[in-house]
């Protein structure tokens, strides 16, 4: 592989890309906020707050660069962002936030929501086997992500979940102007640092020769799941387990089902041998791993922590050329 010295453009990309995660941690810890206030008021509990309004609050990142990197770039940025991004979740943020304190892990969570993570992927596997997510795929996960949604509202309707939440937002109970900006101004961040990490990320490793699959499995990945990784590691830090892991399924279920659903209705996403012969079996192990760890005692320990964190290492240190 070719390596260029390292130019002023480079340096500017360098600049870019950095710019591009800053913006991207804030934009969704803005609107993890911003999103979270304007649920609190119907009084859902922490673990279903995590599975979806956080969860897919943290996924933002993800859809915003996976969808600007394939219309602007290619469908290879997209694709690796999930798969590379998933898998981060589950090594990265699950294993550093076990680190940071041993996981008690629920078991409602565990069956009925990383039953929905591990039947996404199978998923995604399955469909992508014949090399292309078409629109025709894209509808199908979307559908399943309608059913899931429909399971998570049904659930929490019949009070299901333990612990509900019954803060106000403001003072009759409704969200009121300061949330509505706030959740507005994090869309607008979130869509500048998308832009940004994908100009600068694209620019900079393809001028050292990478593919735009490997800048997707790795750099754009690990950008887009620091929100993931920041509010598993503070709900870790602060005892409040299941918001931990309910964001890292959550957030793995709305990368593959809403994102990868979205991109490839709007531009066919092309899955080469490689990913399915690399990257997916990756994946399928990490899932079933991860959730192999969660079952036994149901709690995640820093000696398993430290396993999963390897494991990341190790599949990055695989993907270099």
């Amino acid at each position: 592989m070719y390596a260029p010295q390292f130019t002023q453009g480079m340096s500017a990309d360098l600049l870019l890309l950095l710019g591009g995660i800053v913006l991207l941690y804030f934009g969704a810890e803005l609107l993890v906020d911003s999103a979270s206030s304007l649920a609190l008021g119907v009084g859902i509990a922490p673990v279903t707050i995590g599975v979806t309004i956080i969860a897919f609050a943290t996924t933002a990142p993800e859809l915003f660069v996976s969808l600007i990197g394939a219309v602007s770039v290619s469908g290879d940025i997209g694709l690796g962002n999930i798969v590379g991004s998933n898998i981060a979740n589950i090594g990265l943020v699950l294993g550093a936030s076990a680190l940071v304190q041993p996981l008690a892990v629920n078991r409602d969570l565990l069956w009925r929501h990383g039953s929905f993570m591990l039947a996404a992927v199978v998923m995604l596997v399955v469909l992508g086997s014949d090399g292309t997510l078409g629109a025709t795929d894209g509808a199908l996960l979307l559908a399943v992500l309608g059913i899931f949604t429909v399971y998570i509202l049904r659930h929490t309707r019949r009070g299901g979940d333990e612990g509900a939440i019954t803060d106000e937002v403001g003072d009759d109970g409704t969200a009121n102007a300061r949330t509505v900006g706030m959740f507005v101004l994090s869309v607008g961040v979130l869509l500048a640092g998308s832009r940004l990490l994908i100009t600068g990320s694209v620019e900079l490793l393809r001028g050292f020769g990478f593919t735009d699959l490997f800048i997707g499995l790795t750099v754009v990945a690990f950008g887009t799941s620091l929100p993931e990784l920041a509010t598993s590691m503070v709900s870790s830090a602060r005892d409040e387990a299941d918001l931990s892991i309910s964001n890292v399924i959550g957030s793995n279920i709305y990368n593959i089902l809403a994102v990868i659903g979205v991109l490839a209705l709007v531009v066919p996403v092309n899955v080469p041998v490689a990913t399915q012969t690399f990257e997916f079996p990756f994946l399928v192990a990490f899932t079933v791993g991860a959730m192999a760890l969660m079952a036994h005692r149901h709690r995640v320990s820093r000696f398993n922590g430290l396993l999963l964190v390897a494991g990341y290492g190790a599949f990055v240190f695989l993907l270099f050329p």
